[in-house]
């Protein structure tokens, strides 16, 4: 499971020209899920969201999380984050999970962030979306769980 998080002062997400999904200062997830993703994945990928402490204490550090500063959070699916560009110039999608799968995931990771109490947005999975981004910092992070977990085959 791979995720780009900004912070954001804002952000928005529309589904021809309607906006579906949106949170004032907190994180706008992109969130792509590959073939091999458990729910182990969406667990410890929603932990991290919660806990990452990229929002600035009184000193100016990257020292407080999403849930400390009472952020909130816009999470929308993006399978071309699984993009394979190794060969040649088009992308290959062969890594991205089954549609069906995938969104059991996508789901799945929504229900445990708002568990945590933390406002969550989202977008529709699937759908062909506009997002609207104003970032603070900016401050954009990479995560993948597979750096995290060791996948067995």
């Amino acid at each position: 499971m791979k995720a780009v998080i900004q912070r954001v002062a804002s952000a928005s997400v529309f589904i021809d020209g309607v906006i579906v999904g949106k949170c004032a200062q907190g994180l706008m997830v992109l969130l792509g899920i590959a073939a091999d993703d458990t729910e182990e994945d969406a667990r410890i990928m929603t932990q991290k969201l919660i806990k990452l402490r990229i929002f600035c204490d009184e000193q100016g550090k990257m020292n407080r999380s999403v849930a400390d500063i009472g952020g909130e959070m816009l999470v929308v699916s993006n399978f071309t984050l699984l993009a394979d560009t190794s060969h040649g110039n088009r992308p290959s999608f062969i890594g991205a999970g089954d549609p069906t799968r995938a969104e059991e995931l996508y789901k799945y990771v929504l229900s445990e962030l708002h568990k945590t109490g933390i406002p969550v947005q989202s977008g529709r999975f699937g759908a062909d979306m506009r997002v609207s981004i104003e970032n603070d910092g900016p401050v954009t992070i990479l995560l993948d769980t597979a750096q995290w977990i060791k996948k067995t085959c």
